[in-house]
């Protein structure tokens, strides 16, 4: 005769846990605060890149259409972040979601939730033209920079032991200040993913004086950040993006930030749609990098 109370009460108080914590969640805080604030990134172009005052770019005009979406009247603020303060901004509240330009792997999911995957970058290398520099066994003894934060950190120790190059690897506090260190002179080459140097370059006083050269130090997959264990926006977040996928609007706004003349300077990226993107638009999954790595 006391177990059913006993039953009842244990299934009551995980229902009311349940509810609980679903309050504390990403769309409840939002909706309760009025307003939700997105990570973005200064100089990640196409993906998130400052225009003044505004952030534009592919993962932003996402972001901004799918918070409109699921949050309609709830005020969607900017806020810039980096390659070192994403992950802890986003942890503490201070971001509720960051829409740039990160990697989704093992290490960073031990940490935050990735929304399934809507990018896939190959990491090479920005050089100057005039170099001559056209791979990667060239830049033996040279000087290459990549940025704090990033994953091109350890695959630029990983290959400067494995082949002994003998390069020596700088670390810029951003994407800006390592693209400055190239076309400045005081790098010759500038390591990380391929739509960040593309963009960058295209954003150049002189594009022409650079190129992206060597085989891809790595494929990996591009998604939007989001806390860990919030359930309730994940479902939310990816729900949202599959519809994009299928409906091709996923495909058209790539395209648009890919493909057509950008601000500010209308220039065109022209990285086309990748077989491996295309799987992922198909079949939309957060599998990390290593993943990829495994095929």
């Amino acid at each position: 005769m006391t177990t059913r109370p006993l039953l009842l009460g244990v299934v009551l108080a995980l229902v009311f846990a349940s509810a609980g914590a679903q309050d504390n969640g990403t769309l409840a805080k939002a909706k309760a605060a009025g307003t939700i604030t997105m990570g973005v990134r200064e100089a990640s172009p196409p993906l998130s890149y400052s225009l003044g005052t505004a952030y534009v770019g592919y993962h932003v005009e996402l972001c901004e259409q799918m918070l409109t979406k699921l949050l309609p009247g709830v005020a969607i603020r900017q806020m810039a972040v980096t390659s070192q303060n994403r992950l802890p901004l986003l942890q503490n509240g201070t971001i509720d979601i960051e829409c740039g330009s990160t990697t989704n792997n093992a290490a960073r999911q031990q940490q935050a939730a990735f929304a399934n995957t809507t990018y896939i970058t190959e990491a090479r290398f920005a050089v100057r033209a005039a170099s001559g520099i056209a791979s990667v066994e060239q830049l033996k003894g040279k000087t290459v920079v990549t940025t704090t934060g990033t994953t091109l950190v350890q695959r630029l120790r990983k290959l400067e032991q494995d082949r002994s190059f003998g390069i020596t690897v700088v670390l810029a506090k951003d994407h800006a200040e390592s693209f400055l260190l190239l076309e400045s002179g005081r790098a010759d080459a500038f390591a990380m993913d391929d739509n960040t140097l593309a963009g960058n370059i295209a954003n150049a006083r002189n594009p022409a004086d650079f190129r992206i050269v060597g085989k891809p130090l790595g494929i990996e997959p591009i998604a939007i950040m989001l806390r860990k264990d919030d359930r309730a926006f994940k479902s939310a977040v990816d729900g949202y993006l599959a519809g994009a996928a299928a409906s091709g609007a996923l495909e058209k706004l790539y395209a648009k930030w890919f493909m057509a003349p950008i601000p500010p300077k209308n220039a065109v990226i022209n990285i086309p749609l990748s077989d491996s993107l295309k799987a992922a638009f198909l079949s939309p999954n957060d599998r990390p990098a290593e993943a990829y790595e495994d095929r």
